[in-house]
């Protein structure tokens, strides 16, 4: 009889270690839940990515390298993990992302972009129109398959569409006619001995740098940045400008140089007079 009550004993004492284990751990994850929407909450001109899949996978690995500030919009627990070997600090909302409450959680009303990269076209076309409706400045780039979803997209709100087919085209044709371009840029995004990137600037108002030529600004003296093109009033590109360009506000600077000096050069342009 003994051993019967004590075997019970065994048992009952299992059965509550094991529920405190679930309990634990429940409430673990629900504490870690909470303290990472309050770190999104306080988020400002960040990037949201819709989709954490082949496509937005890479694209969380570049901003990341970029040094910005990233919230994933992922319903997949699964994926999530997966992009978590990206970045282990990974802020991310768990849900699906054509739900609008979601978006909102991620923080789109203060979010300086957003990445649609759902495997679904129409998926991508409802989030670009309800992310245009939920923040009307907000720049955003989606993913699409069919090429006559185009000007759909453009009608619901994205600032640029990609299509990963396309973009699949021009690298086998660069790789054919321009491969040392080609060498060149891969080398560049890949290299192990810095962040190198092609970046912009761009001039804001009140900067103090308004009404300055290019040779003031110092740019490879300061920043060790070599000055592409820039793009005044959103009209097109020049390439090479001369030393004795004035800039004026928006002027946006294209850039290459290491990301972290791309950054601080950033800062040092929108310093008000």
């Amino acid at each position: 009889m003994v051993l019967i009550v004590f075997g019970m004993g065994i048992i009952l004492y299992g059965i509550s270690t094991l529920t405190a284990m679930i309990i634990e751990g429940e409430l673990s994850g629900i504490l870690r839940k909470k303290k990472m929407l309050k770190k999104i909450k306080h988020l400002s001109s960040h990037y949201i990515v819709c989709g954490g899949g082949q496509t937005g996978r890479p694209v969380l690995e570049e901003l990341h390298k970029n040094k910005e500030s990233i919230v994933l919009v992922e319903k997949s627990k699964n994926t999530i993990e997966k992009c978590q070997t990206v970045m282990d600090d990974l802020l991310f909302i768990q849900g699906d992302a054509t739900d609008d409450e979601n978006l909102v959680k991620a923080g789109i009303n203060d979010a300086a972009g957003i990445i649609i990269s759902l495997p679904s076209d129409k998926d991508n076309l409802y989030i670009t129109m309800a992310s245009r409706m939920l923040n009307p400045t907000i720049r955003i780039i989606s993913r699409m398959t069919s090429q006559k979803l185009e000007s759909k997209l453009y009608k619901a709100g994205a600032d640029g569409v990609v299509s990963p087919n396309s973009i699949g085209a021009l690298r086998l044709v660069s790789e054919m006619v321009r491969p040392a371009v080609v060498d060149f840029l891969d080398s560049m995004l890949r290299s192990n001995q810095g962040n190198l990137r092609i970046n912009q600037i761009t001039i804001q108002k009140n900067s103090r740098f308004i009404g300055k030529t290019i040779r003031e600004m110092k740019l490879r003296e300061k920043f060790n940045l070599l000055l592409l093109g820039i793009r005044e009033n959103h009209e097109k590109i020049e390439f090479d400008p001369e030393n004795s360009k004035v800039l004026e506000i928006e002027t946006t600077l294209i850039v290459m140089g290491d990301v972290n000096h791309c950054t601080q050069a950033a800062k040092w342009f929108t310093q008000t007079v």
